[in-house]
């Protein structure tokens, strides 16, 4: 990704913000770890939001920040090849790191448990966002598979020992 991408990623989420009644600046930062998996991070400067706009820009368990994040990686995106297209991160007051921390290590549960008891374990309560992100921490942890079950609003993740089908020892949940 160049530097005009991370650009035009930080104008259109600060034109976004103004069109809200909300003046912030946004910066652009590419972030290469196993948290961020690659993507740009749009990072909105909060020293001039007041507690209450943050807290609607965050939204309850971060959903506004997920449904402007959405938006963000659809437009920014909009028209270009699969090689060109460039997942974007939306972070406010160290939300998004510290979830990330979180799901971390209910991930990290999750494979124990699936280990442990050699049962398939269930997350509930992750938005699609945050479910993509799990599978793309457990992708790393040999001898598990993980995959989503169920329609939203009650859609969960599943962690299992690989070759465990969900018939042969029951599961667990979280």
């Amino acid at each position: 990704m160049d530097e005009q991408t991370e650009r035009s990623g930080e104008r259109w989420l600060e034109q976004m913000l103004t069109l809200q009644g909300i003046s912030a600046q946004v910066s652009g930062e590419r972030i290469e770890d196993d948290l961020s998996d690659g993507s740009t991070w749009l990072t909105i400067d909060q020293g001039q939001l007041s507690p209450s706009q943050r807290e609607a820009l965050i939204g309850e368990k971060g959903s506004v920040l997920d449904s402007i994040q959405y938006l963000a990686n659809t437009i920014l995106n909009m028209g270009l090849s699969g090689e060109g297209q460039q997942a974007y991160t939306v972070e406010l007051a160290g939300y998004r790191q510290r979830r990330q921390a979180e799901l971390k290590a209910i991930a990290e549960d999750a494979a124990e448990q699936a280990r442990t008891t050699q049962q398939e374990h269930e997350i509930r309560g992750l938005s699609s966002a945050e479910r993509r992100q799990v599978h793309s921490f457990l992708s790393a942890h040999d001898g598990l598979e993980t995959f989503s079950r169920g329609r939203e609003p009650d859609r969960r993740l599943v962690v299992r020992l690989v070759g465990l089908e969900a018939a042969d020892l029951g599961s667990t949940q979280a």
